[in-house]
């Protein structure tokens, strides 16, 4: 016969189980994969993320599952800088990582190639020799790493790297915007491989979900559509600024 006392004992463990593992990821840190490579070179494709839920205010536990998350603290806004993970806008279900170039108040405008921040071009430093190589092996395309060029630039405090194609025929452009109240402007570092801001428009602060720390793994699966690769030398990999 059964024992029934058991049987809820053991329900209940795996209920707290549930609500401890998965509240702990709504709440405190989340673990994310990189599939695509809009942000190269900061982060390479199977690039295993873990991702700062509190950063910007704490959570009341799967608050964001159904709704826009409820802050039990008051929450701390984004750098200009800050690598986020969000809920695409256009669909909550899916989750993007880009860079936040603008902050609500900023102008901004991008043509050319160019980033402008208001009035400002934003100055580049264009990286060549063993560090640029190191950062072309990053990509897993045939044809592609030999055609892009790597530039140190700063947004806000964060200096990075953003990697360009300048030989392509077009670059996609920003016409001039000022972002309004609890919004921001983001893009891929990988510039002209990104869908971001300047393609299906603002990340309201509602959709942030956290900061990405650092890399804790790295593997492109083997049954993805990418090449198959196991870096081990990214694990650790910080996105702190240069």
């Amino acid at each position: 016969m059964w024992d029934k006392q058991k049987v809820k004992s053991e329900i209940l463990s795996y209920i707290f189980i549930f609500l401890g593992v998965f509240g702990f990821k709504s709440t405190f840190f989340e673990p994310n994969h990189i599939p695509s490579g809009s942000m190269l070179p900061t982060m390479a494709i199977g690039d295993f993320i873990l991702v700062n839920k509190m950063k910007y205010g704490l959570k009341v536990p799967f608050s964001e599952w159904f709704m826009d998350p409820i802050y039990i603290t008051s929450f701390t806004p984004p750098k200009k800088g800050d690598i986020v993970v969000f809920e695409y806008p256009k669909d909550d279900s899916i989750l993007f990582v880009k860079r936040i170039v603008a902050m609500p108040g900023d102008e901004i405008e991008a043509f050319d190639n160019r980033l402008f921040i208001n009035g400002s071009e934003v100055k580049e430093e264009d990286i060549t020799g063993e560090e640029a190589k190191a950062y072309h092996e990053l990509y897993d395309k045939k044809g592609v790493p030999m055609k892009m060029s790597f530039h140190k630039v700063q947004t806000g405090e964060t200096k990075h790297i953003i990697a360009k194609n300048n030989a392509m025929p077009y670059h996609l452009s920003q016409q001039k915007l000022i972002v309004p109240k609890d919004h921001f402007f983001v893009m891929g570092d990988n510039r002209d491989f990104s869908s971001d801001s300047r393609v299906w428009g603002l990340v309201p602060f509602s959709h942030l979900r956290g900061k990405a720390l650092f890399v804790w793994f790295n593997m492109v699966y083997p049954w993805s559509k990418e090449k198959f690769h196991f870096r081990p030398w990214r694990i650790g990999t910080s996105f702190s600024s240069l």
